[in-house]
């Protein structure tokens, strides 16, 4: 039964120590929200040496004329009188409504006037009035959508940070608690339309359900906290099993392909699905590919290397420099100049091998460069006969498509490759006997001798 006792051990459940916490609650003017507001003030105004700041956040989308403006009213004097701070979004032409998806849209803008208060004001956690009968509906369009146990197991009581205290709470028992407590609210009367799939389950379909047994909500609300003990336990064990696979995980990480292939489908999905590749048609795409294939999702980047999957985040790439000016000129009155790659492109990822090369200063054309390789570098590689093209070096060395874009290329004012970092340089330029100013260029992680 909802109750300001049973309210707050909900919101205990949810947070740890809730009375030093800052809160901002999406406020509708409907009954849920309504008392979910009333409920919050009452914990404020009534726990010793409480330090809680909650504020309050409605939208007006303007969609149902008069109406739109009465529920702004209800929620804008609730806080006036209560001495709470009142956020407001009057949706506008600028905002660019929709003909279709209307929900969708109005679900991203709130969102995202939420995310800027919170921002603006340092509150913490934001709080909406969901309850049981939600969950239910919630519930049946995943299960039309086959949604499996993640959707199945309904919405999060803590999403990140967004709280649903009233989640175990029903309809009804909000009813009976705004009745109780002469709480002022306001119907939304479009909710009586059957024109949206929610609306559609919330009038005809749960009312069926709900004279099939008089304990139906009861029995639905344990049967989803089960399944929510079965998705929480499943999660575990999927954890365990790529932990398993993972082969490295610093900067990017790598797990075993072949061991993961011999997963099920279902823990394959759940693994690579984490890291966005969550269309079922694309895993076994994934494992059917040739060796240093790439695939892409919103945020990262996969890529099939012999028995290895490597993950890396996409804008790790993004951020790379292409190019940076190593050395301007040579002083050619000294016979030697040291330059160490470490401290000269400090940051900047994969020089992580220790190297020393010598060159002919006057055989080179300064300033030196550092890039990526670019199609048609070749290079006459020392320890090799005859030129190579580093695309075919590459191929060589086995390299795998993560180690080539950590590849540096050095060259001069004319685009003539000098050598490959860290891996081989090109020996025309080399010192040699008749060499009389050397410049020296190495990496070395330690103190140089």
């Amino acid at each position: 039964m909802l109750e300001k006792s049973s309210f707050k051990n909900q919101l205990e459940n949810l947070v740890s120590q809730p009375e030093n916490q800052s809160y901002l609650l999406a406020v509708s003017g409907g009954a849920d929200s309504m008392i979910l507001t009333s409920l919050f003030l009452d914990f404020r105004d009534n726990i010793k040496n409480s330090e809680t700041e909650f504020q309050v956040a409605h939208i007006n989308y303007k969609l149902r004329g008069e109406d739109s403006d009465l529920d702004q009213k209800v929620v804008q004097d609730f806080c006036e009188k209560n001495h709470v701070k009142f956020h407001l979004y009057e949706v506008s032409e600028k905002d660019k409504k929709p003909e279709h998806s209307i929900q969708l849209w109005a679900r991203e803008l709130r969102y995202k006037f939420f995310k800027e208060i919170q921002e603006k004001e340092q509150l913490e956690f934001l709080v909406t009035a969901h309850h049981l009968n939600d969950q239910l509906e919630t519930f049946i369009i995943n299960l039309s959508k086959a949604a499996g146990i993640n959707g199945l197991s309904g919405i999060p009581a803590n999403d990140n940070n967004i709280l649903r205290p009233l989640l175990h709470f029903s309809k009804q028992e909000i009813y009976q608690f705004a009745e109780e407590n002469n709480i002022e609210f306001r119907e939304d009367l479009s909710n009586k339309k059957s024109d949206y799939l929610r609306n559609k389950i919330r009038n005809e379909i749960v009312p069926k359900l709900l004279e099939t047994n008089d304990h139906f909500l009861e029995n639905f609300k344990k049967s989803s906290s089960y399944l929510n003990q079965t998705k929480n336990f499943v999660q575990e064990q999927i954890q365990q099993i790529e932990n398993n696979l993972t082969v490295f995980n610093k900067d990017y990480k790598i797990l075993s392909k072949e061991k993961l292939e011999q997963e099920s489908d279902f823990v394959k999905f759940e693994i690579l699905k984490k890291f966005g590749f969550n269309q079922e048609e694309e895993i076994p795409k994934i494992f059917k590919a040739e060796n240093n294939s790439t695939f892409f999702s919103k945020e990262y980047q996969l890529i099939v290397n012999r028995d290895e999957l490597i993950l890396t985040l996409k804008k790790e790439h993004q951020e790379i420099r292409n190019e940076l000016v190593l050395i301007d000129n040579f002083d050619f009155s000294e016979r030697l100049t040291k330059i160490n790659i470490q401290s000269t492109i400090e940051g900047i990822e994969g020089i992580d091998k220790d190297f020393e090369w010598n060159y002919d200063a006057q055989k080179l054309q300064f300033p030196l460069y550092l890039r990526k390789q670019q199609d048609g570098d070749e290079f006459y590689p020392t320890g090799f006969s005859g030129k190579k093209k580093v695309s075919k070096f590459f191929r060589d060395e086995k390299l795998s498509i993560l180690a080539k874009q950590k590849i540096w290329i050095l060259t001069d004012s004319e685009n003539s490759v000098l050598g490959v970092l860290p891996l081989r340089q090109d020996r025309r330029y080399a010192k040699d006997e008749k060499t009389e100013c050397v410049l020296k260029i190495f990496n070395e992680t330690k103190n140089e001798i």
